[in-house]
């Protein structure tokens, strides 16, 4: 089918969403809770486009293309909203690691105060740092039923009250947690940090630019997962593994995941 982006007349296959239309063109459109590996939560409304015909701007994570469709991805109307998405993040969440175009955001005109909450540590594995979250949803979708179906964590309270929690608010390890750190893995903020990177970051000896990533294939079992080490100094700080990989799709165990600290010995 034949859609129009932004002026471009593009051939497109039907079933697509925007975003792929716009990725396969070399768009660039910004997303915060989408995931390709997830189904799109449409949490965050950064993704949001303008579509002809329609009263709302739409997310272009989970909106299909159609027959004839006319798209906008940087009219005045949808970079408005992505100040504003940005501006109300800025203004209440630690949003220091999260690598995004500002928009000319200012968060500083908004008279609100960001939460000041201590990050919670009751394990050696990772960390939580609330503050830092912004309610992507990612972390509870790839621990219920897309991913690991432990349903260890959702969403408690309402409004500004909400926060992903525990069953009862208990500490992880009174949880259905498994520790596998797939939330970890998923999130874009931060809020959710292997405990390794955590104290790095707080002793400021964290360096991304010095590190370098080797893959390699997990040794614990024969599945065949595929595990990404990053190696700061000589030392393993972090594993992850590649989104794309057809047995991980991104997510490990407990093993593959934080199971390194033998290879230092």
């Amino acid at each position: 089918m034949n859609i129009t982006i932004d002026g471009r007349s593009i051939d497109v296959d039907e079933g697509i969403t925007i975003l792929e239309a716009c990725r396969a063109e070399g768009i660039e459109v910004p997303t915060l809770c989408f995931l390709e590996t997830l189904e799109p939560a449409n949490a965050c409304r950064l993704c949001v486009v303008e579509v002809e015909g329609s009263v709302a701007l739409v997310p272009a994570c989970s909106r299909k293309v159609s027959e004839g469709m006319v798209v906008k991805t940087h009219s005045e109307r949808v970079l408005h909203s992505r100040r504003m998405v940005i501006e109300f993040l800025a203004a209440t969440t630690d949003i220091s690691l999260l690598d995004v175009e500002w928009h000319g955001a200012d968060p500083g005109r908004l008279p609100i105060e960001q939460r000041t909450t201590s990050p919670k540590v009751d394990n050696g594995l990772y960390v939580r740092d609330l503050d830092r979250c912004v309610l992507c949803y990612r972390c509870v979708d790839v621990c219920g039923e897309q991913a690991q179906n432990t349903f260890a964590i959702s969403v408690a309270g309402r409004g500004s009250g909400a926060a992903i929690a525990t069953e009862f608010g208990v500490a992880l390890p009174d949880s259905a947690c498994v520790f596998c750190g797939n939330c970890v893995a998923v999130c874009p903020t931060g809020a959710l940090i292997p405990f390794t990177e955590f104290q790095m970051r707080a002793g400021g000896i964290w360096d991304e630019e010095r590190q370098e990533v080797t893959r390699t294939v997990c040794a614990f079992c024969g599945v065949g997962c595929n595990l990404d080490l990053h190696v700061q100094d000589g030392v393993i700080v972090k594993v992850t593994s590649p989104l794309d990989h057809d047995i991980t799709s991104g997510n490990l165990c407990i093993k593959g995941r934080f199971g390194f600290q033998h290879v230092e010995t």
